[in-house]
């Protein structure tokens, strides 16, 4: 990641999942990097996305280690103990869609809101989250996947917010939205990912290269993991 400062630092939240773990391999793999740090539930210091204290003491801790050029948001969910994607309105009920959200949206937020005050603020920095093709409302023509569409669609609209009050600040910030494509992981194995999907190491060589190319004036936008920016 050339466009990132000598010795730069960077931390991916959600590493132990099939992207996450897969984009801090890359980084820590990096000549550049001096420092790159996975965080999740069994990490120290410990990220939760279900306990907001938990994001706050973290970015405090990691606080005195930084600047941090690089903080990408890489923990999502598709299904999980509540069920599969609904296909149907009827199939719509309040626990699924509160722990989707809570997992795609609210935890990302709180996430944009306590690590973005960490990235330097003279300097080349990224901040991205992982989103998802599904989440674009120009996109969709297939319907169905209710909460998880609507959860990626709410976190395009904070990342695109998100970017208009961190360029005051910083101005050669980027803060982006990612679409990985579909990979090889647990997320996907339902939908025969192991078939269908790339393996983790090769999405996230891409995804990394479509930061590195992403001008200042880029910021808040929602990128597919080959550049090309994607509809809202």
């Amino acid at each position: 990641m050339n466009s990132l400062p000598q010795g730069y630092r960077a931390l991916v939240i959600g590493a132990t999942g099939a992207i996450g773990s897969a984009l801090l391999a890359h980084l820590q793999a990096d000549p550049r990097c001096a420092l790159a740090v996975g965080l999740g539930r069994h990490t120290t210091p410990v990220v939760d996305l279900d306990d907001e204290a938990t994001i706050a003491h973290a970015a405090q801790q990691l606080k005195t280690r930084g600047p941090w050029h690089c903080v990408i948001h890489a923990a999502g969910m598709l299904h999980g103990p509540h069920g599969m994607p609904e296909k149907r309105l009827g199939q719509l009920n309040y626990a699924q869609m509160e722990a989707t959200f809570r997992t795609n949206t609210f935890g990302p937020a709180l996430v944009l809101a306590h690590f973005a005050p960490l990235l330097p603020k003279q300097e080349r920095s990224i901040l991205a989250v992982l989103s998802a093709k599904v989440g674009s409302i120009g996109d969709n023509r297939l319907g169905g996947w209710y909460s998880y569409r609507a959860s990626k669609a709410a976190l395009n609209m904070l990342i695109k917010t998100a970017s208009i009050e961190v360029a005051r600040t910083h101005p050669l910030a980027v803060l982006a939205a990612l679409h990985p494509g579909t990979v090889d992981s647990a997320l996907s194995a339902p939908f025969n990912g192991a078939d269908i999907g790339r393996a983790a190491g090769d999405a996230a060589a891409d995804l990394l290269r479509v930061l590195d190319g992403l001008a200042a004036d880029a910021g808040g936008g929602f990128y597919g993991y080959d550049g090309q920016a994607l509809p809202w």
